[in-house]
């Protein structure tokens, strides 16, 4: 297969093409968008009416991206704390997060013990510094206290749901 080489004859494509190329490839936010066609040198207004353009065409839409994030990490075993933090870093309100995992159809109990079960098995445990390491694995992958509490019946302090 040939390298590909950036030739400099080669006229720079429009941020708008470029934007719809990294849509093509996946979903992006409009907050990543943005800082990928910073990064490319775009200037800020022809940045701004390719993003507009964009989401009028309902080429690029915060709400599909959001739910879409939200279908996929939760798939993959992340909890819902997770998911606030990595969708407001994609510039997404908490009042929009909020709704967004209201609506997801997740049961994040249900999640938290399928995830225990993949890592740690079936077998319970009675040892408390056991069910304190099991309810660490589960707060990092961003479980509720609450939840862990409930699927570990281990001591886990409330202070890890308050949002950073």
């Amino acid at each position: 297969m040939k390298k590909r080489t950036d030739d400099p004859n080669r006229p720079k494509p429009s941020a708008y093409n470029k934007a719809l190329g990294l849509l093509a490839r996946r979903d992006h936010s409009r907050k990543e968008l943005r800082q990928k066609l910073d990064r490319s040198g775009y200037a800020r207004d022809e940045a701004s009416e390719a993003l507009e353009r964009l989401g009028e065409q309902h080429y690029q839409d915060d709400e599909r991206f959001a739910e879409t994030l939200i279908r996929n990490r939760s798939a993959q075993g992340y909890g819902p704390m997770r998911l606030r933090v990595e969708l407001k870093s994609h510039g997404l309100s908490d009042a929009r997060i909020r709704s967004l995992l209201d609506a997801a159809d997740v049961d994040w109990t249900e999640s938290a013990a399928v995830q225990l079960r993949r890592r740690y098995g079936v077998v319970g445990t009675t040892d408390p510094a056991e069910r304190a390491r099991r309810a660490q694995f589960l707060l990092r992958r961003g479980f509720p206290a609450a939840t862990v509490r409930d699927v570990t019946r281990a001591d886990v302090d409330d202070a890890a749901d308050e949002d950073p």
